[in-house]
């Protein structure tokens, strides 16, 4: 028989994304429509295990949806990692009377959620992270806005690097995923995309390519970098050096974990949020909420952390022909 759910704990852990209060607004509304009390744990992981947790009702996501960040707050948590953690998590949940859990995060915080599920607390996770490095979902929260505002971000600086005839190598975020960076590279027009997984560390081809470039007659040469290859000013400095070419670096960093999310993370975060809770609601757990093929469907959390995920070639090798 189904384990019945009266009250559901929300928390978000690891890095922040716009959507994030989406997604907590969905879970805490859904929760109370079908009748069940909902608690707020605060700082993810870390603050349940010192019982930063809250009781939620309709009003306190009221005028959230709109709003960057997240209202819980976040953090990582090594203690988590261990079995004595994972265990004194699993008692203080249900010393609060929390049955079922939601997890908005990463990875990293699935792995957690699998533990809690272990220990007889209900758990589902949803995919929150820009880096839309999660493999069983083709998206996560927060990906839409940080890829939207790095976009915006780039046209600015192309704007400055043609008036100036600079190269310009500007750093994304993605520390072992290189989506945002693949996908402002295209959106952006840039001349050279560096991603972790494709990057051959070539940097004369590089050099030979602005080269070619400014031969032609191009007045900027825009290089979008991701965050796991990094070193974005000594690279520039080498390359001034080699071609003669004013270059310049922009690492973009946090800000494009931060703003109002979009539309589509709105929407998609909140109909996340909302499933998670039916999925509760249905006895389920050790579940991920993601999205495949035009339709919102979840995963065993065991098999989705065994899942892989791949640039996609076609994307990568169309954005190559397209810096001609």
């Amino acid at each position: 028989m189904a384990k019945e759910i009266n009250t559901i704990g929300v928390l978000t852990s690891g890095g922040d994304a716009p959507g994030m209060n989406a997604a907590i607004r969905a879970v805490v509304r859904e929760a109370i429509a079908k009748g069940k009390k909902v608690k707020g744990i605060k700082r993810g992981y870390a603050g349940l295990l010192q019982e930063e947790i809250i009781d939620m009702e309709a009003k306190d996501v009221s005028d959230i949806i709109q709003r960057g960040g997240t209202i819980l707050q976040t953090a990582r948590c090594m203690e988590f990692t261990t079995a004595e953690g994972q265990q004194r998590g699993a008692e203080i949940c249900k010393k609060h009377g929390i049955d079922g859990i939601i997890v908005i995060g990463g990875d990293g915080s699935f792995k957690g959620a699998q533990k809690l599920a272990g220990l007889g607390i209900n758990t589902i996770g949803l995919p929150g992270t820009i880096d839309l490095d999660i493999a069983c979902t083709e998206y996560t929260i927060g990906f839409d806005t940080a890829v939207n505002t790095a976009m915006e971000a780039i046209d600015k600086v192309r704007d400055t690097s043609t008036s100036h005839e600079r190269c310009s190598i500007i750093e994304v975020m993605g520390r072992g995923a290189g989506y945002i960076a693949l996908w402002c590279g295209i959106a952006n027009g840039a001349e050279d995309i560096l991603l972790p997984e494709k990057y051959d560390y070539d940097e004369q081809k590089l050099v030979n390519h602005i080269i070619e470039n400014r031969k032609r007659g191009k007045q900027h040469h825009i290089i979008v970098n991701a965050e796991g290859i990094g070193h974005s000013s000594s690279m520039a400095k080498r390359i001034e050096a080699a071609t003669g070419i004013e270059t310049r670096a922009t690492i973009l960093g946090h800000m494009q974990r931060g703003g109002s999310p979009t539309c589509k993370d709105r929407v998609y975060a909140s109909t996340m949020g909302a499933l998670a809770v039916d999925l509760l609601c249905e006895g389920k757990t050790n579940r991920v909420v993601g999205y495949r093929h035009g339709d919102f469907v979840d995963y065993d959390i065991d098999e989705a952390l065994a899942m892989t995920k791949e640039i996609p070639e076609y994307q990568y090798e169309i954005s190559k022909n397209l810096s001609l």
